[in-house]
């Protein structure tokens, strides 16, 4: 993923609450001239819906966001626009791994307690866009057959990646992945050869579908079914390097299916009716994935952690930095309120933008598809920042 590194300078100024005061006095408004992002300070009565969320659900999943909060090094989570102190995040966490939360009320009066929320503005808009996604299914052998023939590769071993900033420091912090050819490093294979083709790398099993593999690959990870019985879960483990390009934008552009009509559940019963053309269609998306195989009670997400269903959604890192909590205010693609504390744990290719989200909807078949694929809502959404945090940069 590509990650651009920008050093901004915040200031955030949290009174101290007086005892004759029954509120806080809030924090100044942060701006970031170079991206235009402000920060806006709120209190928690203005998030829609926050007396309502049941945060208990969570609880585990803000434990293992902690845990890896524990292990960040440096002062800030990331190299985002948007800054979390992660020395003071540090210490919420080590009181709330310390602690036993027994119900809704208590975390509640924790978060309370240890952050503020800010609404993140881009351009001086609070509105975004916000879509969702989802953990797959694919049907798998580990056995090579006339039926199961689609290879799930794994990170291939004459794969190599280089940061520019490793040559020159004067240089973007930018990664690059390549291959090596004679004596000259040059762009990993592309869709088409690898599908077509092949490649040195491990197979970790067989699909029994090109169109399941492909929808794996956008979806980042999937829950392989494999013909002895056994479940399990395939993650994201790398990728080519290359530009993608989604295959709904594709499909309108060749005209097969009309605007409006490219959900995933259209997209995906298109492509098994039509396997050839499929093929060649799914191609021009050159950006491919290659996946690893995971022992955890979710798909492991950028930030390292399993992800929860309707808690976790992927974010743009360079303005979002990884493990912050955010208040979501979205609707669902049937109109109902999405109001409630999700982590920012996952990244992907088509996320970006400071205001800009992909909910994390959770595992299943085309039932789950159909409610993941077809979400495209605005929305905003708040980023918690530990009290007390203040100007930590040079």
């Amino acid at each position: 993923m590509r990650i651009l590194v920008f050093i901004l300078i915040f200031l955030l100024t949290a009174c101290p609450q007086k005892e004759e005061q029954k509120q806080q006095e809030q924090p100044e408004k942060i701006e970031t001239p170079i991206a235009n992002v402000e920060l806006q300070p709120a209190g928690f009565d203005e998030l829609a819906g926050w007396k309502s969320d049941d945060l208990s659900e969570m609880a585990q999943s803000i434990e293992s966001n902690c845990q890896r909060v524990m292990k960040v090094d440096g002062d800030w989570l990331g190299n985002s626009i948007v800054k979390v102190d992660a020395k003071l995040y540090k210490n919420i966490c080590n009181v709330f791994l310390g602690r036993e939360f027994s119900n809704t009320q208590e975390l509640r009066s924790f978060i309370e307690e240890n952050f503020v929320p800010f609404l993140v503005l881009d351009g001086g808009e609070s509105q975004g866009k916000f879509t969702s996604y989802y953990e797959s299914q694919i049907n798998a052998s580990f056995q090579k057959s006339e039926k199961y023939r689609f290879p799930v590769y794994g990170k291939p071993n004459d794969m190599f990646e280089i940061n520019l900033r490793d040559f020159d420091e004067n240089l973007p912090q930018k990664r690059l992945v390549g291959r090596i050819d004679g004596k000259k490093m040059v762009p990993y294979f592309e869709r088409a050869y690898i599908e077509n083709e092949g490649i040195d790398a491990p197979v970790l099993m067989w699909a029994d579908s090109l169109v399941d593999v492909h929808i794996m690959q956008i979806q980042g990870s999937a829950v392989a079914q494999m013909d002895n019985g056994a479940k399990i879960r395939v993650g994201y483990a790398e990728n080519n390097g290359l530009p993608f390009k989604g295959i709904g934008s594709v499909l309108l552009e060749k005209k097969v299916l009309q605007p409006g009509k490219a959900n995933m559940i259209e997209i995906k019963k298109w492509l098994k009716e039509n396997p050839e053309k499929a093929k060649e269609f799914m191609q021009e998306n050159r950006r491919y994935i290659f996946h690893r195989i995971i022992n955890e009670s979710g798909p492991m997400g950028a930030w390292g952690v399993p992800l929860q269903a309707g808690r976790s959604m992927a974010v743009d890192r360079e303005f979002i930095p990884l493990g912050s909590m955010l208040w979501l205010e979205t609707v669902a693609p049937d109109g109902t309120p999405i109001n409630k504390l999700v982590l920012a744990q996952d990244i992907g290719s088509a996320i970006k933008g400071a205001v800009r989200g992909d909910y994390f909807w959770g595992s299943g078949g085309d039932e789950v598809l159909a409610i993941a694929g077809s979400m495209n809502s605005a929305g905003r959404y708040y980023i918690l920042l530990p009290k007390g945090q203040s100007d930590g940069l040079d």
